[in-house]
This record gives structure tokens, sequence and C-alpha cells, in this order.
């Protein structure tokens, strides 16, 4: 069973590798002035943010607990309604409760990851295209006044994508791993609603 590991390992190793490796590059491009000016700027923008990265990510685990068709029509549609809400946050209108929304899609995510509950796709695609809402009217108010609008949705959108694949990356090495797997993902949805459930009890209700 410890060679059987060791071997598989690799196969969780490669995304979490890749992933690294976006984040670090986004922090390089910044770091050397490329952001702000459109497409990388995009590109990195879903990354920067924790609570933009592990609701993207966690889109992608829960695709592939629903399974079928829905590990790319689920991503595929919080992609869509991401780029149609960034749009519409370019009014630079402060929609109430934005932020909140924001950090009870993770909370919800997580606990719907850790419960494995989520078995039917059309379900799963109203209440994720209701909190893509949320991360792309964001991405539109934040965007920088120097950015090119469509140079930074596409970016936008690809690094939105790139943080799905990561997700469902993850989740088929999960699948390989059986019960071992599964209980894998029930700790990541746990950890995810907890930090959630953190950052809503300091940020918000000011409890500690």
């Amino acid at each position: 069973m410890g060679l059987f590991l060791n071997h598989d390992m690799k196969y969780l190793i490669r995304p979490l590798f890749l992933f690294v490796i976006l984040f670090f590059q986004s922090q390089l491009a910044l770091a050397h002035g490329f952001g702000g000016s459109g497409f990388l700027d995009g590109l990195v923008h879903p990354v920067l943010g924790w609570d933009h990265l592990l609701a993207m990510v966690a889109v992608g685990i829960l695709s592939v607990q629903i399974g079928g068709r829905a590990v790319w029509s689920v991503p595929a549609l919080f992609v869509l309604m991401v780029i149609l809400s960034m749009t519409i946050g370019l009014s630079k209108y402060e929609l109430p409760f934005l932020e909140l929304g924001i950090v009870f899609s993770v909370v919800f995510l997580g606990i719907t990851i850790a419960l494995n509950t989520a078995k039917r796709e059309l379900v799963a695609m109203v209440f994720v295209a209701f909190f893509a809402f949320f991360h792309g009217y964001a991405h539109g108010v934040e965007m920088p006044e120097l950015a090119k609008p469509l140079l930074f949705g596409v970016g936008m959108a690809m690094g939105t994508t790139l943080l799905h694949v990561f997700g469902v990356a993850i989740g088929v090495v999960a699948e390989r791993f059986q019960e071992q797997g599964r209980g894998f993902l029930r700790h990541v949805g746990s950890g995810l609603a907890g930090i959630g459930l953190f950052v809503l009890a300091t940020e918000y209700l000011k409890i500690f």
C-alpha cells in the first residue's frame, strides 16, 4: 500500500506544482510592472484574491464530484457568468453585500464538497451561476482604470479557467484513491468552509 501511494502521489504533485508556478508567475508579472495593462492583469487577478482563488478551485472539485458532463458544464457556466457580470461591474456601482456574497460562496462550496451532496448538475449550475455573479461583478469593479476592458476580460477568463482546471485535476486525482481520496476531499471542503467562516466571523460579525 505504501508503494502504491508513493507511486500515485505524482498525480497529485503535478497539479499542485503547476498551481505554484502560476501563482509565482503572477507575482513576477506584477513585480515587473506588467499589471494594469490588460491581459496579464486580468490573468493574475483571480489568483491574487484568496476568495476568488478558493471558490474557483472549489467549483472544479465540485464538478468532478457530480461527474458526467458537469465536469466541463459547471466550470464553463461559471466562466460565462463571470464575464457577463464583469461587464455589469464596469459601471463601478457598489453592489450591497458584494464581498459577503463572495465569502459565502467559499463557505457554501466548501460545505458542499465536504458533505459530497452535489448530485444534480442543474441544481449545481444554478448555485454556481449565482455565486459567479458576485465574483465577476467584483472583477469589473476592481478593474484598473488604465486597463483595456477586452484584454482584461480575456485574461481574467483564462485565469479563471486555469483555476477550474486545477480544481478538476485535484478531484480527478482524488478519485484515483477512492475512499482515501474522498476523505481527502472532505478535509479540503472542510478547510475551505472553515476559512470562509473565519473571515465571516472576523470581518463581518466582528466576533474576534
